[in-house]
């Protein structure tokens, strides 16, 4: 069942209202250059197409980069998704984009990949959720952290990844949330520290509730605060650029401040069609604490 690999593609060609979009951000070794590709597709009546967004971390420029359906193919077997002629997967991406506004051509190649630990009752970052049908927008994280080998040629300009950081996940559906919190690093002083949450108001039975799934993974070890296993949300303030969130479950309380930086313009869907702008920075700074019940700093 393709419930147990969120990774690979999810839905079908002749859906009227449907996304699907996979995220790649791609981080050097010295943090100085940043590139993020969202490799998707949007089927819908008017104007189904394939599409590859891209955005510059450190300049905050984007670019969206359509092709017709026809260019779109994918793998029922493995992770693997063909646009034009470039081609996504959990191992490597080889990219080759030329279009007006931008030309990337290059091959990175992953290892070192951290999965996120599913099980039969919990196939992904959703949980119990993943079962759930009718919901508007589901998410799958394909890799928690990677490293990075290889170089891209971005109009004209050789940019070497070798021993930078990776994080891919993915979402589908008939929509993004109406309002939510998406927040991810795995660039600390800590190498190996990864963090990822998304609070959204979730559509449910005719009204709505705030939800949220996250993780913090340090020390080879994950921490799961997220509703579907009783963790709640103690503060959640965003003022002055600075956002502060506070989430505690049964045994820890994990606090996060980010400072907000450039933010560049995406395209988010909307009943299958990417109608919707959103702000996305990819060069804020995070600070994250984690405490056990009786205050100490793990």
């Amino acid at each position: 069942m393709s419930i147990f690999r969120p990774e690979i593609f999810q839905g079908n060609l002749t859906s009227k209202q449907y996304f699907e979009g996979w995220y790649f951000k791609h981080v050097s070794a010295q943090i100085d250059v940043v590139y993020s590709f969202i490799p998707g597709i949007s089927l819908n009546v008017e104007h189904p197409h394939a599409f590859i967004q891209i955005i510059n971390g450190i300049t905050g420029e984007t670019q969206y980069i359509e092709y017709p359906l026809s260019d779109f193919s994918y793998s029922k077997d493995a992770f693997k998704v063909q646009i034009g002629e470039s081609v996504f997967t959990r191992d490597y991406i080889s990219l080759r984009i030329d279009a007006p506004s931008i030309k990337v051509e290059g091959h990175l190649v992953y290892t070192n990949i951290i999965k996120y630990p599913t099980s039969l009752l919990s196939p992904g970052i959703m949980g119990w959720y993943s079962f759930v049908p009718f919901m508007e927008c589901k998410h799958g994280i394909v890799s928690v952290s990677l490293r990075i080998d290889g170089s891209l040629t971005i109009d004209n300009q050789l940019i070497d990844f070798s021993g930078g950081k990776g994080y891919i996940e993915k979402d589908w559906g008939k929509s993004f949330p109406e309002s939510w919190i998406w927040l991810h690093s795995n660039n600390f002083t800590h190498s190996d520290a990864c963090i990822m949450i998304s609070i959204a108001k979730i559509p449910w039975l005719g009204s709505s509730f705030v939800g949220f799934i996250s993780f913090l993974y340090c020390n080879g070890k994950f921490y799961h605060f997220s509703t579907y296993n009783g963790a709640k949300i103690r503060e959640l303030k965003y003022a002055e650029d600075q956002l502060k969130i506070e989430l505690i479950n049964s045994n820890y309380s994990l606090s996060v401040k980010a400072r907000i930086k450039k933010s560049g313009i995406l395209k988010a869907p909307v009943r299958g069609k990417m109608d919707r702008h959103i702000k996305e920075s990819v060069d804020s700074e995070i600070v994250v604490v984690m405490k056990d019940k009786k205050g100490n700093v793990i």
